[in-house]
This record gives structure tokens, C-alpha cells and sequence, in this order.
């Protein structure tokens, strides 16, 4: 083996400019394992800790009142990379999510407290553009937002019904199957037929008699007649182009990059979903999910201040009046946000926000909205930033829910 190099990496996701916005360096570092750099590792870290306040917060397992404000650690992951040439890539990505104080445990061997797979997937190159891939894997469907980075999000965290198959058929929002992804012109695209999963945030429901579809398919059909997903995102870019080189959507290009794009997306489960009829006789429904979004984010004057806007239509059949606590429903969503760079020419960098989403939930006949205000400050681009921000959410005919959060983030 010749000489290792360890260097910052330019770009997360790219080989080209700075794309997360650090006036440092780019997200990560870069083992080169011949002199051309044409094999390589890379390695990209990052945590996210969060302190929130509410007021009114459910009681907890034991029945008792829980304190206003908590700590998490919202996310720690590692992210690895590696091409041998440049037809062959394989990436791991791995960690763990929410951890707070009511999940630890003594030793630190509770299922929360354990690192787990986000993602594994080998892939090979057709040509320049193209490629295909296979293992457990986030070239998803739907939406931009169904496809975000966790590294740049402009809002505090991603829309969570954008992540509309997390814990449904998938794991954390990743399948395992196999998926083909590129680029023709501007035009950019990502399929994949993938496995379902039999065990899922219903892995003991069972649908009453006459009631509401449950998510429970492939456990209680069987994977010949519900074990398929598809998925699909297509989108047309008019300004700069992204690179799709990794799966993962930019949030916000803090002004260093011109994009507008234009998408459309879907995922079908064949008979994901299951009901039962007046005599307990179990019928598949089909789930079908479908997205029409578009992303602008362009620099705007000559001071440094940057624009980020985003709306997203999604529409969502998850099956006859299914809803699962406040978070997935058969029906409707219309999501937004955007976004302001403030001008000025210091390192430190501010971006106020709002975001928005109203949801139609069938079953109640009802609508759910939430509302965000927040704000971000960037010390070095995306790589150290500071996030605060009140949300609340107004769910059919419950109390609001409001919410202050503090993120402090990192990543290397």
C-alpha cells in the first residue's frame, strides 16, 4: 500500500465547491489509498444535541408528571465511504437516535442506548452518470424531503410525515433491496424494488372487523402476496445541478450554490395494508404514496444573503381510514418553508424561518396543522451551527402542543 493522505474533504457529497456552506473545510476527511486518489475512504461524523421545553408534556411510563425541559442526544453517526476504482463504491453508515433520559440504561445495553445500521449498500457504476446498487439503502421515493440529509436541514428537524414509510415497511427510512439512480441532461432520477418489513410499529395489530386498514401486510399475509415495494423520485433541476453522487438531499445551500428543481415521486405496497371484513376475513389494500415538491435556493444581492424555499404536495393512501397515533393517516399534506440568509460578511451567519404544513386526515374528517418559527446560526457553515426554534402543532381537535427546542450541532 503506498502513502495514506489525511485531508479535509471539500464536499460531503461531491468532489466539487462548497456545498454545506463552511468557510473551513468541507465535512469530513479523506484517506487516499494510492497517489492519484482515485482509491479512497471517507469518514463523516456528527452529533446533535438538543435541550427542549414543554410545558405540557404527557405523563410518563410510571404515571408521573415529567420535568418542562429535557435533554437528548437527537443524533450520533458515522458515516464511511470507500471506492476501490470507479465502478465500485460501498458505504456504511451507522448510530443512534433520541436518546434521552427516560431511555438509558444502567449499563448502557438497552435496545436505545445500542448503535444499529442506517444504511449498507454496495454499488457499480453503468458509464459516468449512472448506476446501480443493493443492500440497506436511502434512495427513496416520494419527495426531497423523503430523501433529506441530516447534516443540512434548514428547519430544526425534517418533516416527520415526509418520512412517510419510517417504521412502516422500511427501517429508519432505509429498505434493503436494490435501486438504480443518475442523471440524463438535467434530468435526475432513483428507483428500487425493495423488501418489505414484517415487523413494524404494528407488529401486534391486528385489524377489527369492519374497522380501519392496519400496516401489517406482510406479517399477516406473507411476502409472496405483500412483501414488494417500489419506489421512485424524478426531478428536473433548471439552475445548478446537484450532485446524486450519495442519496441524501441538501437542506440549504446558504447561498452557495443557484437551484431551482422541480420533482415527483411515489412508493407502492402492494396489499401492505390489511382490513377485515364484518366476519373477520382479512383483505389486502394497497399502499400508495405519491409527492409533487419544488426547491429554489439561490444567493441573492451581493452582501451574502440567500433565499431557501420549499412546498411539497403529498398525498397519502395508507388504506380504508387509517391512522396511526399523530403521525401517519390516510388523506393529505401540504408542507412549506423558507428561508433567509442575513447579508453581512462575517463568518458567523444567520438564517430565520418559518415552516408550515396543514394535513387532511380522512378518518376524523378533520385537519391537522403545524407551525415552526426558528432560526439558525452557522459559525462554520453546516458544520457548527446552533438551531432554536418554537413549534406547535394543532392536531384535529386536541390542545395544542407547543414546543421550544435548542439544537447545538457538529460534524466532521
Amino acid at each position: 500500500m503506498k502513502k495514506i493522505y489525511l485531508i479535509a474533504v471539500a464536499l460531503l457529497f461531491s468532489f466539487k465547491g462548497f456545498s454545506q456552506g463552511s468557510p473551513d473545510y468541507g465535512a469530513g476527511m479523506k484517506f487516499n489509498l494510492n497517489e492519484d486518489g482515485s482509491k479512497y475512504l471517507r469518514v463523516i461524523s456528527w452529533a446533535q444535541i438538543w435541550g427542549q421545553y414543554n410545558s405540557d408534556r404527557p405523563l410518563d411510563a410510571n404515571g408521573k408528571e415529567q420535568a418542562d425541559l429535557d435533554f437528548s442526544v437527537r443524533r450520533a453517526r458515522v458515516l464511511m465511504y470507500a471506492q476501490i476504482n470507479k465502478d465500485f463504491l460501498i458505504l456504511t453508515h451507522f448510530g443512534l437516535n433520541s436518546l434521552n433520559s427516560a431511555n438509558l440504561t444502567p449499563t448502557g445495553k438497552g435496545e436505545s442506548s445500542q448503535l444499529f445500521l442506517h444504511d449498507v449498500w454496495a454499488q457499480y457504476s453503468l458509464g459516468k452518470n449512472n448506476a446501480i446498487g443493493a443492500g440497506l439503502h436511502y434512495w427513496n421515493g416520494i419527495s426531497r424531503l423523503n430523501n433529506q440529509s441530516t447534516l443540512n436541514i434548514m428547519t430544526l428537524d425534517n418533516d416527520r410525515q415526509a418520512w412517510a414509510t419510517l417504521g412502516l415497511s422500511d427501517q429508519f427510512a432505509r429498505h434493503i433491496g436494490v435501486y438504480a439512480k443518475g442523471t440524463v441532461g438535467k434530468f435526475q432520477y432513483r428507483v428500487s424494488i425493495n423488501g418489505a418489513a414484517t415487523t413494524n410499529l404494528q407488529a401486534t395489530t391486528v385489524p377489527t372487523n369492519g374497522g380501519a386498514a392496519t400496516y401489517t401486510g406482510a406479517r399477516l399475509l406473507g411476502s409472496k402476496e405483500a412483501g414488494r415495494t417500489y419506489a421512485g423520485y424524478f426531478e428536473y433541476g433548471f439552475l445548478d445541478a446537484e450532485s446524486n453522487f450519495l442519496p441524501y438531499k441538501v437542506g440549504t445551500y446558504l447561498g452557495t450554490k443557484k437551484v431551482f428543481n422541480i420533482g415527483a415521486g411515489f412508493f407502492s405496497h402492494p396489499n401492505g395494508s390489511v382490513v377485515a371484513d364484518l366476519a373477520g376475513n382479512l383483505t389486502g389494500e394497497n399502499v400508495n404514496i405519491f409527492g409533487l415538491d419544488a426547491f429554489y435556493d439561490v444567493p441573492v444581492g451581493k452582501k451574502g444573503a440567500a433565499v431557501t424555499a420549499y412546498a411539497l404536495y403529498q398525498n397519502t393512501d395508507y388504506g380504508k381510514n387509517y391512522r396511526l397515533g399523530t403521525t401517519y393517516e390516510t388523506g393529505s399534506m401540504i408542507h412549506t418553508h423558507l428561508g433567509y440568509v442575513l447579508p453581512g460578511k462575517s463568518k458567523t451567519r444567520f438564517q430565520p424561518y418559518l415552516s408550515y404544513d396543514s394535513r387532511k386526515i380522512d378518518v376524523l374528517n378533520d385537519n391537522a396543522s403545524q407551525l415552526g418559527i426558528g432560526a439558525n446560526a452557522f459559525f462554520s457553515g453546516h458544520n457548527s451551527k446552533l438551531t432554536l426554534e418554537y413549534q406547535t402543532l394543532k392536531y384535529a381537535s386536541d390542545k395544542a402542543v407547543n414546543t421550544v427546542t435548542l439544537q447545538a450541532m457538529i460534524y466532521l
